[in-house]
Order: structure tokens, then sequence, then C-alpha cells
């Protein structure tokens, strides 16, 4: 075991080329691995709709057995799902899952690539889907991509012919990609692009099958094969000292918000492609009759004949002795007419040189952050490991006018240190996610600047360029700007080095709750981006509600810091809705962003700006009960919320659960997929169902149906059915089947309108079967389906009552759905009658 992941590790530094990831230190196997590939020149590209898509094993076979550059084309970054690990939801839950998916291609060997189609949910078809997102501009993006990546073979995650069968995103995406390969060579479609790139015309496209598109194994078996091609992805790497099942699966085990940590797998497995265009390969390589060696670029036999003599006598015990081949061959590659290889493989080759002549090249920033118009420091490290002739010629600091050239010989194993101080640009940009930083739509996220389209993160703002001389031959090395330091308990650690507004704020709470026309207190955090931040902060509101004071004036000494100042906003008498939104003003400059950082072990840091807003709420809303006990599942915000409408709620740790301690609670609310994720409650199960039966109300909410241990095959007091229908038109209609049922009559009565302004989805997992003693209490579909009674269900047991639904309140709440908390707190009350309007809402 020890020796695997010795081994495991020393993989991962093969593909660690993230901003924030250590410094590639790779060993002379890994060196040699990296040489095939470079000798390979052929690529292909996966197609899929999210994060957690991707076949991994399908992907680590391309680029470690064939050696193919292979990238994945994930139509969206996965904002729609939900969070094992957090509580990031829509664009930052985005952020995690693009991070997720570099880090698997760190692993996988791939590359990653992305459109602007915003995931917003579970679509049942891709009529929908497509009319969410932007047709024409998502075509364009995956048209855009194979003209840059211009890949020789594509392969579709799934299946074009079959709409309405699965997620209405995953068939979109291999719609669109057909319609792509077409497109992708015809000069007169999507015409602007190329001016940036050429036409390219794949050689052929695939879709990735197997049995569980056929429904069984049993009708795979049967199903014809002659246009399919088998591979066996099981392949063992010796120089890696991994199987691409290993592989696979450790990089997989990257989708960690979405649960995917699995065991690794070796051993021999079959994989099948069907050929959908193009012409169909001899034997199991999908690259036949391509040209993937030198040849097929003009000039490039010259290159080839170097680097194949590199790979055929190289030196494991000293790979610097091919240092001056590979610089010549590096010269050649320069002369060549072909932008498109010149460009990828002129970087794969540079990698090559500097692992070969154990170069380490890295600019430490001082600090992890910087704002526009500040003085800042860079520490330079740089470090020949090899006999080789290497002169340092120039630094010079991409992003600010800064450079020194030390020209200095770099002598074996003697490191040498030197600082660039610089001022940042009063006019750089931000170290935000750039596909945020204008408002987009449901479907899209906008992004104008073509150059960005497609690019898994935003570019490191400084760049630090390392000019070396290798006997007269000139070669460039780029490195980010990064921060590392250590902390004790973590060792040495990296993070990108942001650069960040003067000020931020934050307002405690995104959605605001005013139950009565009664003042509150809203607190804002002021945070500094650098030292001795002075200036004022002021409250933007809609038209009804009050501010006081106007504004108030604040003073940071220190960079990080953070100063609360609080207002009093007084609603409107009636019901109303609106965003407040905090302005600060500094040297005349105003600043509106709210920095969120999400910072977890297995991806780099990540600094985002959003507006700096929440949304208010004035509602008419009575309630029963005070003290609510709430079991976390996946994670969810929904306790918040509660505490928002006059709730005192109770974290329960299900382990402490005992018979009796729950009768403290007027009501038991279990989290969501808590039967998913919490293996303590099968054995609290009976205790739960005592405390009902002695009269206390307990509301289940949606758990994924058949992912719990067979203990939690009764979930509920009576049979119920749990099933994958839902209802992802958050517009759908609902109607009340039940309108004297206390759920929907008392102490709120709930009306059509409070339907009005969900959010993403009616709901999910609603159950298909129940037992009599339940009451369905609403009923609604979308288009073109039936009917469903499923969302919402109850049934009286002993002296109190069970609910289960399946309405997303863990999506309404936060956002602040009026009809979702009216609700939600009837669900609470039931059976009882101490019902009263609250009038003291916590902020």
């Amino acid at each position: 075991m020890r020796y695997f992941w010795v081994c495991t590790l020393a993989f991962l530094s093969i593909v660690s080329n993230l901003s924030a990831q250590k410094p590639k230190k790779t060993s002379s196997a890994e060196i040699y691995h990296n040489l095939q590939k470079l000798n390979f020149l052929g690529t292909a590209l996966y197609v899929a709709a999210h994060p957690d898509d991707e076949n991994t094993r399908l992907i680590s076979y391309l680029s470690n057995h064939e050696k193919a550059h292979t990238v994945y084309l994930s139509l969206t970054r996965g904002d729609g799902g939900q969070n094992l690990i957090g509580s990031e939801l829509r664009e930052l839950l985005g952020v995690l899952r693009t991070q997720e998916l570099l880090a698997a291609r760190r692993i996988d060997g791939g590359e990653q690539r992305f459109t602007r189609a915003n995931d917003f949910g579970y679509s049942k078809h891709p009529k929908e889907t497509l009319k969410i997102w932007d047709k024409d501009k998502v075509l364009g993006d995956v048209i855009w991509a194979i003209r840059t990546i211009k890949p020789d073979v594509i392969i579709n995650r799934f299946d074009h012919r079959s709409p309405g069968s699965t997620h209405g995103h995953h068939t979109s995406s291999a719609m669109l990609s057909m319609e792509a390969f077409d497109l992708a060579n015809d000069p007169s479609a999507y015409q602007n692009q190329l001016q940036l790139t050429s036409t390219w015309q794949p050689k052929r496209i695939f879709f990735n099958t197997s049995w569980w598109f056929y429904g069984s194994p049993e009708n795979f078996e049967k199903a014809d094969k002659s246009n399919m091609i088998k591979m066996d992805i099981g392949s063992y790497y010796p120089l890696l000292g991994l199987s691409n099942n290993e592989i696979a699966s450790i990089a997989s085990s990257q989708h960690l918000c979405q649960g995917f940590g699995r065991l690794t797998q070796r051993g021999s497995e079959e994989e099948y492609v069907e050929l959908l265009k193009g012409d169909l390969p001899n034997g199991n390589n999908l690259f036949d009759g391509i040209d993937t060696s030198w040849s097929r670029v003009k000039g490039g036999n010259a290159v080839g004949e170097i680097l194949y003599e590199v790979e055929k006598n190289f030196d494991f015990r000293n790979p610097a002795k091919h240092i001056p081949q590979l610089v010549k061959a590096y010269q050649l590659l320069q002369q060549i007419e072909d932008e498109h290889w010149k460009t990828l493989k002129s970087e794969e080759l540079k990698d090559i040189i500097q692992a070969c002549a154990g170069l380490y090249l890295e600019a430490n920033a001082a600090s992890a952050s910087t704002t526009p118009g500040s003085d800042a420091k860079v520490n330079i490290e740089v470090l020949n490991r090899s006999a080789e002739n290497i002169t340092l010629k120039k630094i010079q600091l991409i992003g600010a006018d800064a450079a020194i050239a030390p020209n200095q010989v770099l002598v074996n194993n003697e490191k040498k240190e030197f600082e660039i101080e610089f001022t940042v640009p009063n006019d750089i940009g931000y170290s935000s996610p750039y596909w945020l930083d204008e408002p987009g739509t449901l479907g899209m996220y906008a992004v104008d600047n073509q150059k960005l389209i497609g690019k898994p993160e935003t570019p490191s703002v400084f760049q630090a360029k390392f000019v070396l001389e290798f006997d007269g031959m000139e070669i460039e090395f780029e490195k980010p700007v990064i921060h590392r330091f250590s902390k004790p308990d973590k060792g040495e650690l990296y993070e990108p080095f942001a650069v960040l507004p003067v000020a931020t704020s934050k307002i405690d709470g995104k959605v605001l709750i005013f139950s009565d026309a009664a003042t509150k207190d809203i607190q804002v955090k002021v945070r500094a981006g650098k030292n001795n931040v002075s200036g004022t902060v002021r409250l933007e509101h809609p038209a009804g509600w009050t501010v006081t004071p106007p504004n108030f004036s604040f003073f940071i000494s220190q960079k990080g810091q953070e100063q609360t100042v609080t207002f009093k906003v007084t609603p409107p008498s009636v019901e109303s809705e609106g965003k407040i939104s905090p302005i600060i003003t500094v040297d005349n400059k105003t600043y509106g962003k709210e920095l969120v950082e999400i910072n977890y072990d297995h991806i780099p840091k990540q600094s985002i700006l959003l507006p700096s807003e929440a949304k208010v709420v004035r509602m008419d809303i009575q309630k029963s009960g005070e003290h609510i006990g709430y079991i976390m599942g996946a994670g969810d915000e929904v306790p918040e919320s509660l505490e928002q409408i006059g709730y005192q709620v109770h974290i329960i740790d299900p382990s402490d659960i005992q018979e009796g301690e729950l009768d403290k609670y007027d009501a038991i609310v279990v989290g969501i997929r808590a039967y998913n994720v919490v293996d303590d409650l099968k054995f609290k199960q009976p205790i739960l169902f005592n405390y009902v039966k002695k009269g206390g109300n307990m509301i289940v909410q949606y758990n994924t149906a058949g992912r719990w241990a067979d203990q939690f095959k009764n979930i509920a007091p009576f049979d119920l059915t749990i099933s994958r229908d839902r209802v992802t038109d958050e517009t759908a209609e609902v109607d009340i089947i039940a309108p004297n049922n206390p759920l929907v009559s008392y102490p709120n009565a709930i009306k059509q309108s409070d339907f009005d302004g969900w959010v993403q989805e009616r709901g999910l997992y609603y159950p298909s079967e129940w037992s009599a003693e339940f009451t369905p209490v609403l009923s609604m579909h979308d288009e073109d389906d039936e009917p469903t009674k499923g969302s919402l269900l109850v049934a009286p047991y002993g002296e109190g009552h069970y609910i289960y639904t399946g309405l997303s309140f863990f999506r309404e709440l936060p956002a602040g759905v009026s009809g979702a908390y009216k609700l939600f707190a009837n669900m609470l009350s039931i059976g009882k009658d101490d019902v009263k309007k609250e009038s003291n809402v916590k902020g």
C-alpha cells in the first residue's frame, strides 16, 4: 500500500500544471513518459455536459496509453448540482467543480475546456435545454473548441439519438457535438472566430457506449457491434507504477463535492465506442489511418529525427545528457509554419528540457494578494541541477513594468535568488473567475472576449518570464507568480497570487426576512485589501424601505482586517421584496463587491468577487413552536433560513440521539440526502418514529432513490417508495389537491401565488408509491409529463405527523421565496394550536 501511494504521488507531479500547485518535480521515468507523448501528434476531444460526466478511464487511456493530447469539453461547470462537502451552491459550486475537474485532469493527463452554458439544473428534454441555453452561442463554443483544439477524433459521452431518455443536458451535449463536427470546417459558420483560428475537420466521431445505454448487459451482449471498437483500457504502466484504472479511479475521486470518492480498480476492462461519422478504423486504434508522427507537420521530420533518437536511447540515470539534442529540436520546432503544433509541442518540449536539467524556477510573491496601485515584491528562485551550460539572461514580470537582467551562469546546484519590486498597474484586472464578471442569464454566462471562452480559469494576472540561454539558444519559460508559505499543521503550501479590490463588503445573510414592519439591525462587514484604508459605506435600498444612518465612516489599519458597521433597516408596512447593496467609497472610487474565498485541501484557494448584496423580503407569516431539531445531511442552509422566521434551530448529532432526548423539540427536520450520507441514522429510526408517535412532527427532505443501506429500506413509518420523479420547471403549475389539509391551510393560507418566484426547480426525487396513510397535498408536472402527486406527503402517526417532501426547500428558502417559507412554517406547525405571528425575527 505504501508503494502504491508513493507511485501515485509521483504520478501526480507529471501533470501538475495549475498555477497554485507545487512545481513539477519529475522523475526520469516520468520524463520518458512525457517524451513518448511529445512524439505522438494526435488529439482526442471527449464531449459531455457536466463535471463527473467524463469517462476518466477512457481519458486516461487515450492520454497515457495512446499518448494522445486528450481534452475533456464539459459544456457546463456543474453549477446546478448539490454539494456534499460544503455550502457552496450555484456559481460558487461551479467554481468548486471547475477546480475539481482540473484536479482530475492533472491526474489522468487530460486537458480541460468549457463552454458558456450554465448548468441551470435538471432538464428532462434537450428541447428545454437548448431553449434555456442559447443554442447558437453554445454551438459556437463547441465549434470554437474544435477549431482551436483541432482533434482528430471526437468522442461523445452520450447518445444524440435518444432525446428524453436521460438528462436533457446530456443529450444536448451529444447533439451539439454532432452538429459542430460538420460546421467546424465550414468557413461560412461563425466567421468571426476565423480571425483568431482556422476551420478544422475531425477525422471521425464516436459515441462512448456501454451496456448501460442498452438497459442491461444481456441486451448489450446481443447488440450489433459491427460499427463498434472494443478496447481493453485496463493497461498497466510500469513507468508510472499504476494501471490505467487506478489512475482513472484517483482522477474521478477528485469530484469530492459530488461524493465520488471511490476505491481504485485494476485489471482488464472493456470499453466500447460506436462510430457515428467518418471511417471505421481497423482494429482497436482510434487513430488508425491518421498520421500521428512528426511527419504530419511540414518541417517536422527534422524535429522528429532528433526526438525519436532521444526516446530510443533515453538515459534514465542522466537525462541531462539529452539537453543539447532537445534544445536543437526546440530550435528547429520554432521554424515550423504550423502554429497549432508549434505552440502545443513547444510547451511540452520546454517542460521536458526543464525537467532534464532539474531546473527550479519560482516567482513567489511576498504576500497572498495585492491591490491596484499598490507596491509589491516577488522573490525569485532559480536553480540548475545539472552540469549543462545554462545562463540566466533575464527575468521579466508580465503584467507589470518590471524586469531584471542578471546575465549569470547557473552553476550546478548553486541557487540564485533575486527580488523584483514593482507597482501594480491601476487598470489591472481582478483575480476572479472571468465568467462571473458580468451578469448572465439562467442558461448562459456572459463572456464576450473570444480568447477567454472555454478556458477553465482566469489566466494568472502576473507571470514571470525566465529567459535562459542554452549554448547560444535562448528559451523562455513562463511561471505564474504564486504565494508560497507554510503552516505548522500542514507544511508547505501554495496559493495563487491574487489582485483584489482596495475594499470589499459583506452583508450578514444573503436573504433577510422581515415578518412585520419592525426595524432590524443589519450588519455590514468592510474588509481592507491593503493597509490603512479609510472611507465611507452606505446602503442602497429599494423604494419604500428606510435605512439609517445614511452612511458610516471607517478606517482599517491592517490588510485583511474587517470592520463591522450596523445600519437600521425599516421595511414598508406591506409585503415587499428587493435588494440592499453596500457601496464603499475610498479616495473617490466606489467598490461594491464581496470577496468569497473557497479553500479546500484538494483544490487551490479560490478568490471570487461577486456583487455585495442581500435580498430583503417583507412578508406576513405565522407559525407555531419555537425549538426545532435539525439533522444535517449533505449540507444545506435551511437551519439558518428557519432562524430568520424566529425558530431556534438546534443541530443534532445523530450519534447522540437517545430515547426521550428529542421530546424537547417542537419538530425534527431531516436535512437533504441525510439517509444517503449519514450512516448513524440507520440505528436511530425507531427513536425518531417513537418521537413522532408521542406527538412530534418529523419532516424528511429529499433523498436520492436507492442510495442508502438496507436498513433504510423504510425511511418512513409506512410504506414509501422514492423514485426519480421530479419537476424541473420552476414555473410549472401547482395544483393544491388537498385544500383543507393543514399543510396548505394553517396557520398560513397557501395560494397559487405562493408558488411564484421559485428558483431552478419545483423539486426532485418524489415518491412514486405510498401507503394509504399518506395524504398527497400537491400535484404538479413538467410540460408533456403526467401529473405527479408525490412532492408533499403527510401521514398521522400516533399523536404526531410524519412528512416527506421532495420540494426543493434547500434552494427556495436561501433564495428568500416567501411562499416556501409559509409552506415550511405550516409543516412545522401541523397539529399545534399555539400559533402566533412573529414580531422579533432574527437577522
